[in-house]
């Protein structure tokens, strides 16, 4: 039961690790062909819509890194949401460390 318990936790921390990173460059692929996709802003909202981008992407990280960890938490499990939230922030640093060889390999 503890081993099925780890492994579930741990595909849920890869999950939304995953999903953190994959959201992370793709926001950031817009970011950095925004002028190619959109055009040259010729107007004021360019600084409204990313600081709202940002307002969005802060909200869209926190539940995919915090969602399950407070359900787990509220559902009285709370040393399992623990162990969510650091197992995540573990393939969180595994994917910036692979991210960063990438970059020092290209």
């Amino acid at each position: 039961m503890i081993e099925k318990n780890k492994t579930k936790l741990l595909s849920w921390s890869l999950i939304n690790a995953i999903g953190t990173l994959g959201y992370v460059f793709i926001i950031s692929q817009v970011l950095f062909f925004g002028e190619k996709i959109f055009g040259k802003m010729k107007t004021p909202w360019g600084p409204f819509i990313i600081l709202l981008l940002f307002v969005f992407s802060v909200a869209v990280v926190g539940l995919l890194i915090f969602g399950k960890v407070i359900n787990l938490y509220l559902d009285n499990q709370k040393k399992e949401a623990v162990k969510l939230l650091f197992y995540t922030i573990g393939w969180l640093f595994l994917g910036i460390v692979i991210c960063l060889l990438i970059c020092l390999l290209v």
